[in-house]
């Protein structure tokens, strides 16, 4: 008994390891079937990929090239305000250098009626 028990034992081992020998076989014949397959998605993998990048370096460039728009555009306007800045400061001066001119010119205008004054007073005492 015990050595035919024995035997049944022997044979599901002898099942199993030829099952599992039949499942890799299998696996390694499905594998060998299977590469040209995985190599054309594998190609077509790195084919998206590259397809992917140079989208994004066409999106930074374009990025790059209207941050340098931008700060073309602000420095110009910059400058056009500082222009302007520096007109206005000009027009102030020179106005006050008019205004200045005026009251001196009115000063020694009214010094010199002041003069003639004098001048004609003395001539009537004289």
């Amino acid at each position: 008994m015990r050595h035919a028990r024995n035997n049944e034992h022997t044979d599901r081992r002898a099942a199993a390891a030829d099952a599992k020998a039949a499942l890799l076989k299998a696996y390694r014949a499905a594998k060998t079937a299977a590469e040209p397959l995985q190599a054309a998605r594998q190609t077509e993998r790195i084919s998206l990929v590259e397809a992917r990048e140079a989208r994004r370096a066409e999106r930074e460039r374009l990025k790059a090239e209207e941050r340098r728009l931008l700060e073309t555009l602000a420095a110009q306007e910059q400058a056009a305000m500082e222009a302007a800045a520096a007109a206005e400061i000009e027009a102030q001066k020179s106005a006050e250098n008019a205004r200045i001119s005026l009251v001196v010119e009115d000063k020694a205008a009214r010094k010199a009626e002041r003069d003639r004054r004098y001048a004609a007073r003395k001539a009537r005492r004289a």
